[in-house]
Formats: C-alpha cells, structure tokens, sequence
C-alpha cells in the first residue's frame, strides 16, 4: 500500500499556521502502550495488557474498541492543547473545534464519509472502558474512563447533515498527560500512513529510539508492544513488508534473522523533531498582515513554508518571532 496522498496541499491560514512547522503531540502513555486497536473492523475484544508493574484493561462498547485510526481526534484536540501551554495559558480540558478542521488536519476525508467517520471514531473513544495504573502528570486515575469524557455536536449543517462544531471533554486521565508536557512531537507524514501497524511502529520507533541512533526488540516483545492480533509467522511476514515499504517518516526498520527488530534514524533526519522551535499565533497574524497590506504578490502561505524550511534545516535565531518578522519584511522588499 502505498503512502495515502496529501488530500489538502492548499490549507487556510488557520491550519497552516498551527499545524505546518511539525508540532502534532502524541502522549507518551500511548505511543508506549497498546490502547488502540489494530483492526479497521469493529473489534468486540476486551483487552488486558501487562508489562512489569503496568497493567491495562479495556473494555468496548457495542460501537467496538478505538482503533488508532480514531487516535486522530487525540492528536489533534492535545496539539490544540499544547499550543496554549506553549503561550504560558492554561487550556480548558472542554474544547470548542471545528470538525473541518480536525479534518483536514489530519489528512482525512472531508467528504460525507469523512464527517460520519469522525462521528464513529468520537463515539468509540467516549465508549471505551480503560483501567489502568499508568500515571499521567504524576497522577493515577483510578475510576474506569473513556479516552474522552463526552462530546457534543454545537452548531451541524442543514444542507449536508454534517458535523459543523464540536464541543469535547477529554479524559482527565489524557488532560493530565498533555498539562504534564508528557508528549513527543510527531511527523505530519504520519496521517499519511495507510496502515495501521505502520502508524503504531511509527509511535514506537519515535518514542524509543529518540536521540539515539539506533534501537532494538525482540520481534516478539514488539508483537506484544504493537498489540497485534497475529500469529508470530504472520506477524513476521508484516513487518518484512514494512521494512520492504519503508515508509515511515524520519525512521527505517530491518528485522534480522534472529528475530531482532532494529529501528533506526534516517540519515538525513539531522534534527530533532522536537528542537524545531515554534512561532507564537500572534507573531504569525502581525506577518500575515504586513503581507496582505504590502500586495507585492508574495503569498503569506509562501513565506511562512519558506522559513520554516530553514528552521528545520538548523536554522536557530534566538528570538525566533523576531527572526520571522524579518524575514518576511526582507522578502517583501524583493519580488516573488
């Protein structure tokens, strides 16, 4: 399979400026432990997981267990969460989003389809039942919880009988996560991955391999940490396709004869994910002004891709916003 294609190159501001410079979050709770289910089916199973001392049950609905696919709404709703811990406020754990938005995002369909996908996905993750004693923020709930607490649709279409606003409650338990910094930043290429064990070793090899070079699992243990459902030989015949693939964003993978997956950094992956500084929103609307009020024909879509290009070949001012200021005054004195 291959990757799935950039549905929406042509993202309005709003997407472009939040989303564009890398800073989806994904918790490391998650990416660490299987609370997603695998299947693109309605999965009935209930799911006990343990690991040393950390333990996880999980129970579906008649709506079926979460799948990482549903993950999506987490990703998008903790990054909106992040941005605003980032500008020193503390987020509401109840959030007001556009489901358009969260759409296009996250590289889905904004088709019917798309919106009676989303609805699904949010139905699975208020349903779900998880206990367990993993921490988040230095905290353990202790209650049974769904991944979010409750949803609710705020404004819908007339005409196209579609989610137009959503109002969401997350889980103390994932709140907490995010309120905690207890996130790694992820590639965007990430919701391009059709398959849904390439997402999870994709979460996987970020989470372990971090600043090392390289990483190794037995393919069992890795089995086991994915949560497949496959027999070993089946498993084995997956991750051989992967690896034939390679499609994971800024990681390769190779399994050795003795059963040994070894993860690694791609060589041109130089930076961090994480060390790629962000621009607040106001430094990017004060931008987005000074490019509409000067017409010169540069577009601020441009300008900002631009910069951000360089931020993530190394590039480091030390007033980041002040840099970008400057340089799009710079490009606006030059002809596009």
């Amino acid at each position: 399979m291959p990757l799935i294609p950039e549905r929406h190159p042509n993202k309005d501001f709003f997407i472009a400026d939040i989303f564009d410079s890398l800073p989806f979050k994904d918790d490391m709770a998650s990416m660490e432990h299987p609370l997603f289910s695998l299947s693109k089916k309605r999965d009935f199973r209930n799911l006990y997981y343990q690991h040393g001392n950390i333990s996880i049950t999980i129970k579906p609905t008649t709506d079926g267990l979460p799948t990482i696919f549903d993950k999506d709404v987490l990703l998008y709703c903790g990054s909106l969460l992040m941005e605003q811990i980032n500008n020193n406020d503390l987020p509401p754990r109840t959030l007001r989003i556009s489901s358009h938005d969260l759409l296009v995002a996250t590289n889905r369909k904004t088709s019917g389809e798309g919106y009676a996908l989303l609805k699904k996905a949010l139905d699975r993750l208020k349903g779900v039942s998880i206990k367990t004693n993993i921490k988040t923020n230095r905290a353990e709930v202790t209650s049974a919880f769904g991944l979010i607490e409750s949803y609710r649709i705020i404004e819908s279409s007339r005409v196209k009988d579609r989610m137009v606003r959503l109002e969401v409650t997350l889980s103390e338990w994932f709140y907490n996560s995010i309120l905690g910094k207890e996130v790694l930043t992820i590639n965007r290429d990430y919701f391009r991955l059709g398959k849904a064990l390439e997402r999870r070793l994709y979460e996987i090899a970020r989470k372990h391999c971090g600043r090392k070079e390289q990483w190794e699992i037995s393919l069992g243990r890795l089995k086991e940490k994915t949560g497949s459902t496959s027999t070993l030989k089946k498993f084995r015949f997956f991750i051989r396709q992967i690896e034939k693939d390679d499609h994971l964003p800024d990681y390769w993978l190779h399994l050795t004869k003795e059963d040994i997956v070894r993860f690694g950094k791609r060589q041109q992956s130089k930076l961090g994910l994480d060390d790629i500084p962000s621009i607040k929103r106001d430094t990017l609307q004060k931008a987005r002004e000074m490019v509409e009020n000067a017409s010169t024909g540069w577009s601020f879509d441009e300008l900002h891709r631009q910069f951000s290009h360089q931020l993530m070949k190394d590039f480091r001012p030390k007033n980041v916003d002040g840099a970008f200021i400057n340089f799009v005054k710079k490009k606006l004195r030059e002809r596009p």
